[in-house]
This record gives C-alpha cells, structure tokens and sequence, in this order.
C-alpha cells in the first residue's frame, strides 16, 4: 500500500478499559506504521481516531459512548473507528451514533488493510466488521510500541494470551473474546526481547485469563522461566485466577530476581453461597490458602484484589462474610466494583426469569462505600510497612507541581507508587526511565509513599 494514495495518513488512538487494550492499541499502531501511517495525537488532527473500547460493565459502555460522542464533536473532519469489546457486543448501537465511520469486532480490529478503506460517513451508515466469537480460532499479538514510537519505555504490556474458558456466570467475556487461546513461547520471548533491547526496563504479561497461558506442553510457569533469560529488569504477571496460583508459581517468583513480588488475584466475593452461584472455581478456604501461601514464601509480596458487591440474591449475611474475610487476610488493595447485568449471560436469564433478585440499588452503593473504606485501609495499612525502608523504584514520569517543585513517580517491584520531590528540576526528569534505591519517609494523603533517591 502507498500511504500517498489515501487521504488518510496521520492515525491517532484512545485505549479504554485493561492492559490488553493497550497492548492490542499499541500493535495495531505499530502495525500500522509499518504500513506507511504516521504516528500522531487527536491533538494534531489526526485524519483517523481509532477508539479501543471496552465493555464490562454497563458504566464502562457509558464512558465508551460519552467518550465517543466528545472525540466525534471535537473532530468533525475526522474517520471514526471504534474497535474491540463494545463493538463486538453491540455493534447495532454503536451504528446509530451519528459521525462513526467503522465498527471492528475484537478479531476484526487485526486487520490492518481494513483501516486505510475508511472513509468519511455523513449519510451512509459506516463500515461494520464484527465475527462472532464462536469462530475464534486464532490468537493476535498484543504488545507496547518500540522505543521510537512511545513517549515513555518503562513497562510494556505484552499479550500472551486470549479468551477464557471459566464460564462465570456474569461474564460477557466468551461472548466477546472467545475461547481461551495462547500465544507461541518462541514468539512471547522474540517480542520481549525486542522490546527489552528497545529500551523497557519492565515486562507486564496481560491476557483475558493470563494464568491459564497453554501452549503445546507448556504452561505459564514454563514460559516465565524461558522470559527470565530475557535481558530485562522486571516481569510483572497481570490479574491471575485463585486456581492457578499454585506451590510451583509461588515458588518460582519467591526465587526470581527478575518475576516481581505482586500478584492481583480476583476474589469477587467472601461468600462460598455467591461464589457457588457465579461458577467460581475456589471457595473462601482455598483463596485464603493461596494469599496466605504467597505473603508468607515471597517476601514484600503485594497481593491484591478484586471484589463484587450486588451480585443478584446476595443478601446483608452474604455481604457481612465477606466484609469480615477480606478484614482478616492481608490484602495490599481492593478494587471494588458493582455487578452488572451483561447481555446474553447464565446471571441475566437467572434476573429475566426471576431465579435470582437483584440487590437494591441503595443498598449496592452503601456495600460498594463500605468495602471502598475497607480497601483503603488496607492499603495504608500495608504500605506503612515501607516506612524508613529502602525500595528499588523505576521511575515513569515526572511533572511540575505549582509550586515549583519538581515531582518524579515510580513503582517499587511489588506495585506502590512512590514520590520523589525536589527544586533540582534537571535532576528529577534524568531519572525517567531509571530504576533507583528510594528511601521511603512517609504515606501522604492520597496513599502515595514518598522519599528521596539514595546516592
């Protein structure tokens, strides 16, 4: 293709919702690049806006929407595609948004020709490529733009793996994403040098169900070994199921200098009645297991979680075991969410035909505040543990406050951010991009440690 043939040739993108999305921005950028595009911002008039979207919840499909309408009133001349998650679910109303020129489902968005053949829509309805998920049969790469494309080489997001098997009775995903599927070791390890040599000081391995990574013989374990080989400073796995956090990955990451002391495992709810309910594939005895399991053989290991508040039939019981078993296990964090009602789902025909009731939406709010509470001193709780310590801190941006300071951030190995402040402007910027000691000296009021590099 010659670029010089087509109207478009300035290409812009907006990635909402997880890492993946990113990772899969990110590729189909590069990509398109290689292609003849010119990497550019919404803010220098991109002649195409890719929008990454995502859809689970129904709050996240609203922010997709609100920030659809804003790009395509703030850039009239601009062709419109919207790509992913939200386009795959409900491509019919994403059709009826006037100004969008593409709808690309979640496979369809790989393909890079289909880009260049985007007009601009003002009557005609636009272009509309959405496979269902049931003929999945491939998996796409998904990975951080090289060194020469990207603002920041710090952490990459690096694609492993897609789809989930679980079958939770609240997840859209096999709808959306398909069936598990993995990426080829040799070629997770080739793109993770690559990007090693291009300048990343992190590798963080992103999948719809990263820990269910399969490929021949070989599992996630297996392809974490072959990445400690990779000249790279750290490897973060992202959110891990409670089932596959297993002795031999404890063990693995407790002897590693490289795979990174912080786990995410999602434990949706403290009730073995809901977590029975929603086709989870642990119960409360078995996720305390493992957390305990991981704290105690890994030192400085961060572990942190996902909780669901409203699942339709939980009652106040149901919620008060939860509350007192996420109090007793030593979380570094919560990220509390809302049930959500998707399309096409057991949980959904479970509420349409009355076989579960669904939790009132006072009541939601007060468990999501409460849980929200529970989290944050958690999270303070843990991070005092820092306190007068020294941490490894790789730094990723730096800003200047109004007054006048200079302020530098970072995350240790084990995920807390930390700050680092100073009047000595070219000091702070120069470590962008570093890993350093950090002598951690204080929690502020936004959970943020704060300290100052050691020389």
């Amino acid at each position: 293709m010659n670029i010089n043939d087509h109207a478009i040739n300035r290409v812009a993108a907006v990635t909402l919702g997880c890492k993946l999305n990113y990772s899969e921005t990110s590729m189909i950028l590069d990509e398109l690049c290689k292609q003849g595009w010119t990497l550019s911002t919404i803010k220098e008039g991109a002649e195409l806006i890719i929008i990454h979207t995502c859809a689970v919840t129904k709050q996240a499909e609203q922010k997709c929407r609100q920030k659809i309408r804003g790009i395509i009133r703030n850039n009239p001349s601009s062709r419109i595609a919207v790509i992913g998650c939200y386009a795959q679910l409900y491509p019919e109303v994403l059709s009826e948004i006037n100004g969008i020129d593409a709808i690309l489902g979640s496979n369809d968005k790989f393909d890079i020709p289909c880009y260049s053949k985007i007009s601009k829509k003002t009557i005609h309805p636009p272009l509309v490529k959405v496979t269902p998920a049931s003929t999945f049969d491939i998996v796409y790469p998904g990975y951080s733009l090289p060194a020469s494309l990207s603002i920041e080489r710090t952490r990459a997001f690096l694609k492993i793996q897609d789809g989930c098997d679980y079958g939770c009775s609240y997840c859209t995903i096999p709808l959306i994403r398909g069936v598990s599927r993995s990426i080829p070791a040799e070629q997770i390890v080739e793109r993770a040098s690559f990007l090693a040599s291009s300048g990343y000081r992190e590798i963080v391995l992103t999948g719809v169900n990263t820990g269910d990574y399969h490929y021949g013989n070989l599992g996630l374990c297996d392809l974490l070994r072959m990445l400690e080989k990779v000249n790279i400073s750290r490897i973060r796995i992202s959110s891990i199921e409670p089932d596959i956090v297993n002795d031999e990955l404890i063990m693995l990451v407790a002897a590693s200098k490289k795979i990174v002391p912080h786990f995410h495992i999602p434990l949706q709810s403290g009730s073995d009645r809901i977590l029975k309910a929603m086709r989870r594939r642990y119960d409360t005895v078995l996720y305390r297991d493992k957390v305990l399991q991981s704290v105690e053989r890994i030192e400085g290991c961060a572990v942190g979680a996902d909780v669901m508040v409203g699942y339709p039939g939980e009652t106040e019981e149901d919620f008060q075991l939860m509350y007192r078993f996420i109090e007793l296990l030593p979380l570094a964090g919560l990220h509390v969410f809302s049930c959500s009602l998707r399309p096409g789902t057991t949980l959904a025909r479970q509420v349409e035909n009355r076989e579960r009731k669904p939790v009132p939406p006072a009541e939601i709010t007060r468990r999501h505040r409460e849980l929200s509470e529970l989290g944050r001193m958690k999270e303070a709780h843990f991070k005092s543990h820092f306190i007068g310590k020294e941490c490894m801190v790789l730094f990723e941006a730096s800003k200047l406050l109004a007054n006048g300071i200079q302020q530098c951030s970072g995350y240790t190995r084990n995920y807390l951010r930390v700050l680092v402040e100073s009047s000595d402007r070219l000091k702070l910027q120069a470590f962008r991009g570093k890993e350093l000691p950090v002598m951690i000296d204080s929690l502020d009021d936004d959970l943020n440690l704060k300290g100052r590099v050691l020389s």
